[in-house]
């Protein structure tokens, strides 16, 4: 089983079918700092001072993973969601990221809207967010994709497993849609575009944060 390491990176390199990425979940919740959960606490009210709705609750967390025969096993454990807002250390708190391609190889963007915790006003690809309790990242993907642009992909896959350099780590995939598929935004986004093929032609908005998660892909 390989043990996570403190540095950022990519952790696991697919791509893998999402029928051999599963999960194995603990019974016990992770115990943060008696600090983290004061940050995470005022995170919250932070949220609430500004008219932003908090809902915390619980999500997953990475505590391993292992490489399987052409797979992903996850060992995930229950953790309160406000920790993924502590600045500089999300505690291994776990996301999923679905990047979106038609079918003539554009990239779903849409930018978030203001009132939302993290990436505020941003521009992001596809659809993403927390990993439930008792879901595989891999139920995530399709599940957020399903929920924030209302659209089901013709195929999926799973592309890596990331650590990113606030502790927070993502399991990206990548969705491709069926010619003619029509996209429906959730309130969580104020603006979206298909972005061309080629990362190169992107417009301005597209940050080298982007760039790099295409390259990434593309690879």
């Amino acid at each position: 089983m390989g043990t996570m390491a403190p540095p950022s990176g990519i952790l696991a390199r697919g791509p893998w079918p999402l029928e051999a990425v599963g999960a194995r979940w603990s019974d016990a919740h992770y115990e943060p700092p008696a600090e983290r959960t004061a940050a995470a606490d005022a995170a919250i009210q932070a949220l609430k001072d500004r008219d932003s709705p908090s809902h915390d609750g619980l999500a997953a967390r990475l505590v391993d993973f292992e490489r399987t025969d052409g797979g992903l096993v996850m060992d995930l454990q229950p953790l309160r969601w406000a920790l993924r807002l502590v600045e500089g250390d999300a505690s291994g708190s776990m996301a999923s990221l679905l990047v979106t391609r038609d079918a003539q190889g554009r990239w779903l963007a849409g930018r978030r809207a203001p009132w939302l915790s993290s990436w505020a006003g941003r521009w992001a690809l596809g659809a993403g967010g927390a990993v439930d309790v008792g879901e595989t990242p891999a139920d995530t993907l399709t599940r957020e994709l399903m929920e924030e642009w209302g659209v089901t992909a013709e195929r999926v896959q799973g592309e890596a497993l990331v650590r990113l350099p606030h502790q927070m780590v993502m399991f990206i995939g990548q969705a491709w849609l069926p010619d003619g598929a029509e996209v429906t935004p959730d309130h969580e986004h104020d603006a979206h575009a298909w972005w061309p093929p080629d990362p190169a032609d992107w417009p301005d908005e597209a940050d080298e944060p982007l760039r790099r998660m295409a390259s990434l892909l593309c690879a």
